[in-house]
């Protein structure tokens, strides 16, 4: 039997503002803050958050942990931490999808009903949007969610360009729902 994929969409938006279960945050590896989306999330989110991952002790690449969200709209966050781009021969690609299946196996596990992912990777660890997309929407289309009880996943892209790059992919499938 196949499992059922949630709903899945593209929006241009502020992932720290968004009113879903849970954010995806694209951490470093302390899990201490950083800039680009690691950086709104924490600032959103309140020092609160900062001391919650004090206690994580870090996370591998292409690993997840979850806290609470605190001060965000979310009831929590998801940080994973995915791969810096070294030219796609050095397992780039297999981490970066293994991000968005830990992030969703631990959005079974609190059985969260929405998820929000940024471009995991496309900011400072310079990933190219056009590889990373496809591995974002493919991973999350073949993922398991016969136990899961998710319904919605966000791609949610801070530039209209990587929008129109996620509404283009959800949009050419015609084997599962978008936005």
């Amino acid at each position: 039997m196949l499992s059922r994929v949630p709903r899945l969409k593209a929006v241009n938006a502020d992932i720290a503002t968004l009113e879903v279960d849970a954010v995806v945050n694209a951490a470093n590896s302390t899990l201490l803050g950083g800039g680009g989306v690691d950086g709104a999330i924490h600032y959103a989110a309140g020092t609160e958050l900062l001391e919650a991952c004090r206690t994580l002790g870090g996370c591998q690449t292409g690993d997840a942990k979850i806290t609470r969200g605190y001060r965000l709209p979310a009831r929590h966050v998801i940080h994973t931490v995915g791969p810096i781009w070294r030219g796609g021969n050095r397992g780039e690609h297999e981490l970066l999808a293994a991000c968005y299946r830990r992030c969703l196996e631990l959005a079974a596990e609190y059985k969260i009903k929405s998820i929000a992912f940024p471009s995991i990777s496309t900011g400072a660890f310079a990933f190219p949007l056009k590889l990373a997309a496809p591995i974002a929407v493919s991973t999350v289309r073949s993922f398991d969610f016969c136990d899961a009880e998710l319904q919605e996943v966000v791609f949610c892209c801070y530039s209209r360009e990587d929008f129109a790059i996620y509404r283009k992919l959800l949009n050419n499938t015609a084997a599962s729902p978008s936005a």
